[in-house]
């Protein structure tokens, strides 16, 4: 009898599994009923609750938890694991909470509709198109540092502090309202992370606390990403959970923005993933592509690599493989590759359209 709850906490475990497997099964059902339904009330309420609070509380909540576990470990290695029933039911009665919490507060958005359906463009391309593309995200980037910099050798240096790019941040989503009338950014919930070092330690611009509906940005990172990582994690909490969708959300209300720091975030970010999309098809192509760029791009484009290498370390390929086991198990196939998904919709998206943003 002292084994019944743990394996009825097992038994329920493996119940919510099946269930979301079924679930997953229909996309379109996860569409209209929770994306674009319960979901929109349950992020604005969480965001409307904790937006106006200056700091993080969902790390404070993670702190709290990770030392509870450390404290239990402890207690349970110093009984001898006389106790070990105990620590083990618990346990799984909180996988179990937290498995349900984050499927029902944000996490069903992973089996929504591919966005390249709910926008009716396709999702091949040629390089034919993919470097037309480039082309006019190089013009439209030397056009916008030549504008913020005068000196083309020197990357753009941004005026504004962290937050008032949070601030600014919503302008961006209010404009591309029109074309994508879902995105109704208000209230809103993004702040600096408590965890930056950490977090910049895993290789993270930034993150979404799905319990608590906070959008987290990694302020330490370079300045010039920090309109983008803030739209992107912002995409996340409007449900676009999936990270090369949340990505050309992120480079639509960035290139779509009144303000040109924004804009430059988001087209050199564009760029840098067309460019290299060029090279992995056509390194010819890409290497006179890039001999396009002013050099003051390619600058911002170092302070980036320099600033992730100052911080490498042995654990950082682990944490890159966990995070995308992560996505596989959440419906996104391809882990860590199916990022480059984001210049399918872009190519697709701007194809479908005369001009860019």
């Amino acid at each position: 009898m002292k084994f019944k709850k743990p394996v009825l906490y097992v038994l329920l475990l493996i119940f919510q599994i099946l269930v979301l497997r079924v679930i997953a099964r229909f996309p379109q059902v996860v569409e209209t009923w929770y994306s674009n339904g319960i979901y929109l009330y349950i992020s604005k309420l969480f965001r409307f609750s904790l937006g106006w609070i200056p700091f993080s509380f969902g790390d404070v909540m993670y702190a709290i938890v990770i030392v509870y576990a450390f404290v239990s470990v402890y207690k349970l290695i110093k009984n001898r694991f006389r106790t070990f029933l105990n620590f083990l039911t618990k346990a799984l009665l909180f996988t179990n909470l937290i498995y349900f919490s984050f499927h029902l507060l944000w996490g069903l958005n992973y089996y929504r509709l591919p966005l390249h359906e709910a926008l009716e463009i396709d999702k091949e391309y040629t390089t034919e198109e993919l470097i037309s593309l480039t082309q006019r995200l190089i013009k439209e980037s030397n056009i916008l540092h030549a504008l913020l910099q005068e000196i083309d050798s020197l990357p753009v240096e941004f005026r504004y502090s962290l937050h008032e790019i949070f601030k600014k941040s919503p302008e961006g989503y209010a404009i591309v309202e029109d074309n994508f009338p879902k995105l109704n950014y208000a209230p809103t919930s993004i702040k600096n992370s408590l965890f930056r070092l950490p977090l910049t330690y895993m290789g993270f611009g930034g993150y979404l606390n799905p319990i608590t509906q906070e959008a987290q940005v990694n302020g330490m990172q370079p300045a010039h990403r920090w309109p983008l990582v803030s739209c992107h994690e912002e995409a996340h909490q409007l449900g676009f959970a999936k990270e090369n969708e949340a990505n050309f959300i992120a480079v639509m209300a960035t290139t779509n923005h009144p303000d040109p720091y924004f804009k430059y975030s988001g087209y050199i970010f564009a760029l840098r993933y067309c460019l290299s999309d060029v090279y992995m098809r056509n390194p010819d192509a890409g290497e006179l592509l890039k001999n396009q760029i002013r050099p003051g791009i390619l600058a911002n484009y170092r302070q980036s690599n320099d600033f992730w290498l100052a911080y490498q370390n042995p654990l950082e390929p682990i944490l890159a493989e966990f995070y995308g086991g992560y996505l596989k198990a959440n419906n996104q196939p391809g882990g860590m590759q199916s990022y480059s998904y984001v210049v399918a919709l872009l190519v697709n998206y701007f194809k479908s359209k005369s001009d860019l943003p």
